[in-house]
């Protein structure tokens, strides 16, 4: 009979399963949300941010979320006129504008 320390499955993941492919693990990948609706400008230009600041980072990669508030009605009411808000790694960072410096200081900060 196996017990645990026979079993490599039991030890947990490997990072060998390719069915992993999840960028929020890689310690190395920092989750960004962006708070949005159509036709706001400042979230175009929050947006165009953040990809250049991902762009310019070596060895982090940013897994950019963007959410439209306006297709949920408890988000539309929870953020109104609010955005561009943005979270990164989950804390809130920024509203209505991002600081590029900023940004790239809390982004190598969350990895």
């Amino acid at each position: 009979m196996p017990t645990e320390s026979d079993d490599p499955a039991a030890d947990g993941p490997t990072g060998d399963d390719p069915t992993d492919d999840d960028p929020t693990d890689d310690p190395a990948t920092v989750p960004v949300t962006l708070y949005t609706r159509e036709d706001c400008s400042l979230c175009v230009v929050a947006r165009e941010t953040i990809e250049s600041v991902a762009a310019d980072l070596d060895g982090v990669t940013v897994a950019l979320d963007e959410v439209d508030v306006d297709t949920d009605p408890e988000l539309a009411e929870e953020y109104g006129e609010r955005v561009p808000y943005v979270l990164v790694d989950g804390h809130p960072a920024f509203k209505y504008e991002v600081d590029e410096r900023d940004l790239r200081l809390k982004i190598l900060a969350a990895t």
